[in-house]
């Protein structure tokens, strides 16, 4: 048995019940042979692959709020702070029932290499609840707010660990959680990024995310002979990431035709209207049955079916394991030539071999995704400075960075005998840095 399979028989072993974790650490050891084979004796004596698939730190608490009934509530509160080889802790929150801990280990772990691909001074970390803001009041999102921070506000600090928002945490749960770690602490620091632009946020940092993931694209159809102009793409999600990337997607002459939520899916063959998308999940933070009933071009389904749609592009922009085989056999039947993840995993594992399989041009969430924290590092470097940049100098510096990436992983995939295989590149870049770290500060 290898060293690799050893060490992933270890992790399956010592955190049952955990598949969301023990799918992002097998991914990783797959793509890590030829780094790992060839130099087994020095990473097993060192140990790397343990330590690395180890958390450097676990913390799981109760948060307790009243809800406007009067009653008291309890969920569960999480931080994973996985490894800091590279710099401080850094990744969102993420509020959501489906919130445990196998995803928050598998979203920290991935956040590790994710971190390392920027660049940037970055460890990997992430956190959140399993509460869900949706439905709930601003009085009742502030007390849980509140509440969560009053005890992860022990753990974190702009040196230390610096999370951000996540999937259920935007501007207003950020603004909350700020106010309670400024008052707790007597600190005004760049503990959170996401901020809002009046206390130490950065310009875009609302966009980042959903920018990134064109901006990676842009570079890897570029290096295909390709552009995005006049292409046709299905993206899911409406959050966040989805928002902005069908609105840079469009402004670089693309039409998206899809987004989706958590109740159904919208074919839109006019093209999404962001304006309308916008109203309708950031300002009355309502369905999407309340987008195709402002649009008579819109067409709305409940349930699954966003990859149905012929595409040139395919974009999974909301939730890990959206995208299974199936659906990679449809978008290959109808001709997709490319996917970037917009999302943390959204791609099972055999449907992003059937996209390799079928010479699908395909990037990880690692590399796709990244464009976030990024941009979180750049609102960092900003409150250490005391300055705000202009939102032309952020964008480019962002842009710079997806550039890199795509070269980096591009780069590694070829040089260690898998040219195209960008989840192999986006590992092995990832690794040898964070790993490279590791051995330098030695054993701890």
């Amino acid at each position: 048995m290898s060293y690799r399979e050893e060490v992933l028989n270890r992790v399956i072993t010592e955190n049952p019940r955990q598949p969301e974790f023990h799918q992002a650490v097998r991914e990783v050891m797959e793509s890590l042979g030829p780094v790992i084979d060839a130099n087994e004796a020095f990473y097993r004596r060192e140990a790397i692959l343990e330590r690395l698939t180890t958390p450097d730190r676990q913390i799981q608490f109760r948060v307790t709020w009243v809800d406007d009934q009067g009653n008291v509530r309890v969920n569960n509160g999480y931080r994973i702070q996985f490894n800091n080889a590279i710099g401080p802790y850094k990744g969102g929150i993420r509020l959501h029932p489906t919130v445990n801990r196998s995803v928050m280990r598998f979203l920290a772990f991935e956040q590790i290499f994710k971190n390392s691909l920027t660049g940037l001074p970055i460890g990997g970390a992430k956190g959140g609840s399993d509460f869900d803001p949706k439905g709930k009041s601003d009085r009742e999102v502030m007390l849980f707010c509140q509440s969560f921070m009053s005890e992860l506000y022990k753990y974190i600090g702009a040196d230390v660990d610096v999370p951000a928002g996540d999937i259920g945490t935007g501007a207003r749960e950020i603004g909350y959680l700020y106010g309670t770690y400024k008052r707790l602490t007597g600190r005004y620091e760049g503990v959170l990024t996401g901020k809002g632009l009046t206390y130490g946020g950065s310009l875009v940092r609302t966009e980042a995310t959903g920018y990134g993931v064109i901006y990676i694209l842009e570079e890897m159809l570029k290096h295909h002979g390709n552009d995005i102009e006049g292409k046709t793409i299905a993206v899911s999600g409406a959050g966040n990431v989805a928002t902005y990337t069908i609105q840079k997607a469009q402004q670089l002459g693309a039409k998206v035709v899809t987004c989706s939520d958590s109740t159904g899916w919208i074919y839109d063959p006019e093209g999404i209207d962001v304006a309308l998308l916008k109203d309708v999940k950031e300002v009355r933070r309502a369905r999407l049955t309340e987008y195709a009933a402002a649009r008579p071009s819109a067409q709305y389904h409940e349930g699954k079916g966003v990859w149905s749609i012929p595409v040139d592009i395919a974009l999974p922009c909301a939730t890990q394991n959206e995208l299974d085989l199936e659906d990679a056999k449809m978008l290959v039947n109808n001709g997709v030539i490319a996917v970037v993840e917009g999302a943390n995993m959204p791609t099972t594992i055999e449907a992003t071999k059937y996209f390799q399989a079928n010479k699908v041009l395909f990037i990880p969430g690692k590399a796709g995704n990244a464009g976030g924290v990024a941009t979180s590092a750049l609102e960092m470097s900003q409150n250490s400075e005391r300055l705000s940049w202009s939102f032309e100098e952020v964008d480019s510096k962002l842009q710079g960075i997806m550039k890199n990436i795509y070269q980096q992983v591009s780069g590694a995939a070829k040089e260690y005998g898998k040219p195209e295989d960008f989840v192999t590149g986006a590992n092995i870049a990832g690794f040898l840095k964070v790993t490279t770290a590791m051995h330098a500060q030695g054993i701890y």
